[in-house]
């Protein structure tokens, strides 16, 4: 059974071109994959730790969202991502599949970091207002984070590649949803840092 990647969350990947192999990839190992959970991880952190209430709170304009309810987005989002990746792997793996992965990892980042193209979020990822302060939004991240890290951990590379599901652009392995999700959480602290280098943005 195939497993398809909800539209409304992966649109994103229609943005990079799936114009060469995996296999072509330098950057492909466990190592890679956790450095870059740790990367974002540290931006996020130091993006808006310290910040007060009213830094967290403030919006750009009506349609833009406060660092507060991109973080917000964020936590609900990985949740969501993670759940999805795991059933993925607890399906019987499809090697067979393998040749139909276009996407290197550097492609899949570039893509969904691309600021210029945005998406709307479904309701079930919109931000409730949950965040007054980073202290809170942090520790829920890191919480959940470790659940992801944990599993990551113990999953091996060999399944990660051999489990292979849909997206709207094409085939995407494991591995590929696994770095996607610290993807997204870099998309969402660029954002962040855009809401913070606005010109009413109070320092």
């Amino acid at each position: 059974m195939k497993t398809k990647t909800p539209i409304f969350l992966l649109a994103v990947f229609a943005i990079f071109s799936f114009s060469n192999p995996a296999h072509a990839q330098t950057k492909n190992g466990k190592e890679f994959l956790l450095s870059y959970f740790e990367e974002t991880a540290n931006n996020l952190k130091n993006n808006i730790q310290g910040l007060d209430e009213a830094q967290m709170s403030y919006n750009p304009s009506a349609e833009d969202w406060s660092v507060a309810e991109c973080v917000e987005h964020i936590i609900l989002t990985e949740k969501m991502l993670f759940t999805m990746t795991k059933k993925l792997l607890e399906q019987p793996a499809n090697p067979e599949r393998k040749e139909e992965v276009k996407a290197t990892n550097q492609q899949l980042i570039a893509g969904i970091t691309d600021r210029s193209s945005t998406a709307t979020a479904p309701d079930a990822l919109q931000p409730t207002g949950k965040y007054k302060n980073p202290e809170k939004a942090l520790k829920n991240f890191r919480d959940q984070r470790e659940h992801i890290l944990t599993y990551l951990k113990n999953v091996s590379l060999e399944d990660l590649r051999n489990h292979i599901g849909d997206t709207p652009a094409g085939a995407a392995d494991a591995y590929q949803s696994f770095l996607f999700i610290a993807g997204h959480t870099a998309r969402h602290t660029l954002q962040i840092e855009e809401v913070k280098q606005d010109a009413g943005f109070l320092e």
